[in-house]
This record gives C-alpha cells, structure tokens and sequence, in this order.
C-alpha cells in the first residue's frame, strides 16, 4: 500500500518549552543515550524502487516519527495528573503496560498523581461508582506477573464522550492513557477532538491493544505473541486426542473476529494443524473442494486430523445473531461448536466412525500473563506513551514499525484494519505447513 495516502503529522498541544527532568545526551559519540527530536523518522514503508539516480527525496508522508524522550517536554511533572485506563476484552500484557506507565512518570519524570480508572471508559462516566485507584510504584510493583489488568476493563462508554471530558475537566487530569483496541482508539480519538473544541491542555495517548493483531500500520499488537505460544499445546492436545481415536478429529478455535493471524501463526508454531480456517480465506463445506470431502479423504488416509479455526471463520453458515457487545461488534455464534456437529452429522450419513473433540481455549489464552517477548514490548511501548504525553503530544499511539517504536496518529491507525493477505507469504507457508488445498471452494 502506498504511504503517500496518510499524514503522520503528530498533534501537540503547544510548543514544548520545559527541560525535560531526563537527563540524556544532545549529540552522538560520546557513549550515552541521546535524546529523540520531532525530526528524527523513519519510513513507513521499506519497499523501494531502483531510480535512474542515486538520489532520494522523501515525502513527509513517507516517514514516520520516532518515539522516545524529548528535550524539551509540555508539562511541568509537578503539576500534572495523569490517568490510565483499559478498556475492552483482556489480553496478555495489559498489566505490563500498566506498570511501565506509572514507573516511567514516577520515576523519570516525578510525577506524583497517577489516577487508575477502573473499568475503561465507564469509570470516566459521571455516574460511574468505581472510585479511581490511586497508583504508584508500590501498587504496581509485581503485577507483570499476573494475567488480565488491575484497574478491571470493559467495553463501552466511549461514545458518551462529552461527558468522558467533563470528568477529566473535573477530576483535573491533563494525560489520558487510554489502552484498548480499534475501539477504544476511535473513542480516545473522539475524546481528543472534543478536548480540542474546548480548547483544553489535555493529552490523549494510545496503546494499542488487539489481541487479534488486526490494526494497521503496526508491526505486531501487545498479547499476540503470548496468545500464538499459548495455543500452541493446546494444538498439540487436540492432536494427541485426535491420533488417539478411531477417526479423530480435534477442532481448536482460537480468537479472530476479522483477522485470522493467530490461527495462521499458530498453525506454523505448532505444525500438527491440517486445516486452518480463517475469516479471509472462506471455504465450501459441502460440494467436491469442501471442508467435509477435503476432511474425509484425510481421515481414510491418515486415521486423524486437527482443525484450527478463527472465531470469525464460517459465520456465514450461521444465521446471525442480530445481537452486538457494548463495543457496537456483531455476535457471532460459535463455529467451534457448529463445525463439531456438523462434521458428526456429515460422518454418520457417510457411515464412517469418526471421534470429534472440541476446544475453546480463548479466555485461557486472553487471561495469561505476558510471555518474555511481550514483557519486554509492554514495558518499552508504555514508557513511549509516557514521553509522548509529556512532549505534549495528543491524539496519538505509540507503537512499533519496521522493528523501531514510533509514534503514529490515532485518526491513521483506525483508518483501516490489517487481514492475513492469502496471497502473500504468512499464507503460502501456512498452506505448504497443512499442506491443505489452496482453496476449499467448489469453484476455484
């Protein structure tokens, strides 16, 4: 995709004219850490063409700035109040940020006042009756070590965003750390402009957090790794179940509304899956191609079989629900479950034996504490968020492209989702790894 479509411009409240309390180095050689400036970028893209020259002119468009502590910060830290929140579904990592955020304003920039609203967006309503938490270091002192967030999440209230602001006007609070998915990344948007309207000094920073992996712009979300490592022996027990049956078969769902990278990653990580199932590539279950032919020659051929399939995939054999989570998402019925009975009614008119065990190990996985690889990530993205708000900057997420953390605006990153391109190499290896059909419809 072309990055000449996005403006990565980040928003600031006002000129940054404080000496930062960080005390790092201007110029570079002399063995210490130096400090990012608002020009330091990087591109968005890595794919180039060969010109007739050697000569390189880059759009702003193109780069994207980096993240890290400034010289110079907006907010004096003696006077600042600063907020967290998580919001929507749990997922590995959320009490890592947490603590990152907290220990890098106390910390780095003494910071003093840490409010943790409770229960997302809804704490922030004015009729909320959880009270805030007030955090510190001590409260957050060995919380990377547990599952799910302290401060409790939820989904909903972030469109009742007129009142959200009049909280944060009357609690004093001028950062909002707001952890959440597409979601809640929309509302701290909004929440942002409203801000704007009333021309407040109050600075809004995203985390992104989608356990499904399917926001744009990034390289990875917080969680994903952690959930691909923990579906992994769950894979491997559907498959020892399924190898231990007369006909086995083992069907494991794992998370995937729209995307299906958990369950393409999973299928590599863990390589007993012979049929992974997701949401972009849809697939015939009767008919010569489909699921249930494909699956009843690997059975005569093998004895057993493992299927992985996303939460989002075959929802179109199901009558919708018509029934949406207070975050505005369609319900979607179980296609674990209606794959296992399908199959069941499919092998008994065929006259064939067959053993069908089902696993849903989604809240298992959205529970767990983060892995090594995403304690790290947890710890370095929210620190960023932190010198984000501090500089001033506002309506913005701090994430990480091409392996480097940056900054990018929240208007860009919720402008489109990220799927598994079934054309492009994640899939291909995905499909030599089952070594399944390249497509599972009858008219392919």
């Amino acid at each position: 995709m072309s990055s000449e479509r996005y403006d990565f411009t980040i928003e600031t409240l006002g000129p940054a004219k404080l000496n930062s309390p960080i005390r790092m180095s201007k110029k570079g050689g002399d063995g210490l850490a130096d400090y990012v400036t608002d020009n330091d970028r990087i591109l968005y893209s890595i794919e180039t063409k060969q010109g007739a020259d050697d000569s390189i002119h880059l759009q702003r468009s193109e780069t994207i700035e980096l993240a890290g502590p400034r010289e110079r910060i907006y907010f004096n830290p003696a006077h600042v109040h600063a907020a967290i929140c998580t919001c929507g579904g749990l997922c590995p990592g959320l009490n890592n940020v947490i603590r990152s955020v907290v220990r890098c304003l106390w910390y780095r920039y003494g910071v003093r006042r840490i409010s943790g609203i409770q229960y997302g967006y809804l704490g922030l309503l004015e009729n909320s009756p959880w009270p805030v938490m007030e955090l510190d270091p001590d409260v957050v002192d060995d919380i990377q070590d547990k599952g799910g967030t302290i401060l409790g999440s939820a989904r909903g209230g972030g469109k009742q965003v007129e009142e959200i602001v009049d909280s944060l006007e009357r609690m004093n609070i001028n950062i909002l750390i707001s952890i959440g998915g597409d979601g809640t990344l929309r509302g701290a948007y909004d929440i942002g402009e409203e801000i704007r309207r009333r021309g407040l000094k109050i600075s809004v920073v995203g985390v992104p957090k989608t356990i499904d992996n399917d926001l744009s712009f990034i390289d990875a979300s917080f969680g994903f790794d952690t959930a691909v490592s923990m579906a992994a022996p769950v894979i491997r027990g559907a498959h020892v179940e399924a190898n231990g049956s007369i006909n086995g078969v083992g069907i494991v769902k794992v998370m995937g509304r729209e995307s299906g990278f958990i369950a393409a990653n999973a299928s590599l990580a863990q390589s007993d899956v012979n049929f992974c199932l997701i949401p972009e590539s849809p697939f015939d279950l009767d008919g010569p191609n489909g699921l249930l032919e494909n699956l009843k020659r690997r059975l005569l051929e093998r004895g057993h079989a493992v299927i992985l399939v996303a939460e989002g995939a075959g929802q179109e054999f199901i009558p919708p629900s018509g029934e949406t989570d207070a975050s505005g998402n369609l319900k979607f019925h179980d296609i674990g479950i209606f794959l296992k009975n399908r199959i069941k009614e499919y092998f008994a008119e065929q006259g064939i034996t067959a053993s069908i065990k089902y696993i849903d190990p989604s809240y298992i996985i959205r529970s767990a504490p983060a892995n090594s690889y995403d304690s790290i990530y947890c710890a370095r993205i929210g620190a960023h968020a932190v010198h984000a708000a501090m500089a001033g900057k506002t309506q913005c997420i701090a994430s990480r492209v091409n392996n480097q953390y940056v900054y990018i605006p929240i208007k860009v990153a919720v402008s489109q989702r990220s799927h598994v391109d079934t054309e492009g190499s994640l899939w291909r290896d995905v499909l030599e790894n089952t070594r399944q059909p390249f497509s599972m419809k009858n008219n392919a």
